[in-house]
């Protein structure tokens, strides 16, 4: 299987994260986006390769063309790489990184009280299996 073009690594037993991965693929038209989760040998070994810490998952990782990138940075392109209307979410860079980022990791500690977790990673169905790395 060659290389995929783009990967997100997510916590898969996060419920918004799970809902984070539906939303990409419904959005995601080329279906151009693969997916690992952090608990998973390839998503643990890329969050190493990117300088994160596989045991403290607090940022998910989007890595695009072997290039990483983290937090809000990682959504901002997801979300413009689907094209079309999309890219009018770029503005947002204007907003200074600091405080995207620390935005984000308000949302990334409280997660699991927000949105609640699952017991198991998700399981994607027949259709999507493809699109998730071992």
């Amino acid at each position: 299987m060659p290389a995929p073009e783009a990967i997100v690594v997510f916590d898969g037993v996060c419920r918004l994260c799970s809902r984070w991965v539906h939303f990409i693929v419904r959005h995601d038209r080329a279906a151009r986006i693969r997916f690992a989760t952090m608990q998973s040998d390839t998503g643990r070994a890329l969050l190493a390769a990117h300088g994160l810490d596989p045991d403290d998952p607090l940022s998910f990782l989007f890595v695009e063309d072997g290039v990483g990138r983290t937090d809000s940075d990682a959504i901002l392109r997801v979300v413009t790489g689907f094209g079309g209307a999309w890219r009018v979410l770029s503005v947002l860079r204007i907003v200074p990184r600091a405080w995207r980022d620390a935005g984000y990791r308000v949302l990334a500690r409280n997660r699991y009280r927000w949105f609640g977790r699952h017991d198991v990673c998700l399981v994607p169905d027949a259709s999507l299996e493809s699109r998730f790395l071992p």
